[in-house]
């Protein structure tokens, strides 16, 4: 099978918890979203080893002091504000059912594309996988930075949808939106089918992808 990296973005406790200082989702159906999302994300996390794929989790942390946080917009604005993400803090863990595995690589950043200011770089230049797939906590940040980081370098990309999740539902579905034109974006079973396949990932097709009426 062709080299394959899972990148599991920032499923830690301080955005995935209910107790986590970044808040999860304003949306009605928040806790619904997150528990789906994170079985999903579970579930990617199992194929991924299934089928021989490289899994690299990606950390956000910050100096405990958050002397290293640059807050020139809002959403670094909050790290301060609210004291997230010190590095060694629950928060900064990985959520539970979802820490790295004996084989797993780990890096860690403080910003939102998982390629700056990290490791990830060294590591896929040695990995040099054919194929790149991505889910994360936050749709709209972490992961469409990450994956038109990735999309400029050269790699082939697949987003798995429900194993991504926003704080509303319309970024979202914004985000995923636009990551069809880099990236196969498919379900987390679409994409388990797909890695059966002898074809494998090349299965899933391009498609742009419709924003929901209610979305």
């Amino acid at each position: 099978m062709p080299g394959i990296v899972y990148l599991a973005l920032h499923y830690q406790n301080e955005n995935c918890h209910p107790d986590g200082r970044i808040p999860y989702g304003l949306d009605e159906d928040a806790e619904a979203w997150r528990l789906s999302m994170l079985a999903a994300a579970g579930r990617m996390a199992a194929s991924a080893r299934r089928h021989g794929a490289q899994t690299i989790h990606v950390a956000l942390e910050t100096e405990p002091d958050h002397s290293d946080v640059i807050a020139n917009c809002p959403i670094f604005g909050v790290f301060r504000e609210r004291q997230a993400w010190p590095r060694g803090s629950w928060g900064a863990a990985f959520i539970d059912g979802l820490q790295p595995q004996p084989g797993d690589l780990v890096v860690t950043h403080g910003r939102n594309s998982a390629f700056h200011s990290s490791r990830l770089p060294e590591h896929m230049e040695r990995l040099r996988p054919d194929w790149v797939i991505v889910s994360g906590v936050s749709t709209a940040y972490v992961v469409e930075t990450t994956v038109r980081h990735a999309a400029d370098i050269g790699y082939n990309l697949v987003v798995a949808h429900d194993a991504c999740s926003t704080f509303r539902r319309d970024f979202h579905e914004a985000a995923l939106r636009a990551m069809s034109l880099l990236a196969r974006v498919a379900s987390v079973d679409d994409i388990d089918a797909a890695l059966a396949r002898p074809e494998g990932l090349a299965s899933l097709p391009f498609e742009l992808r419709e924003i929901p009426a209610d979305g």
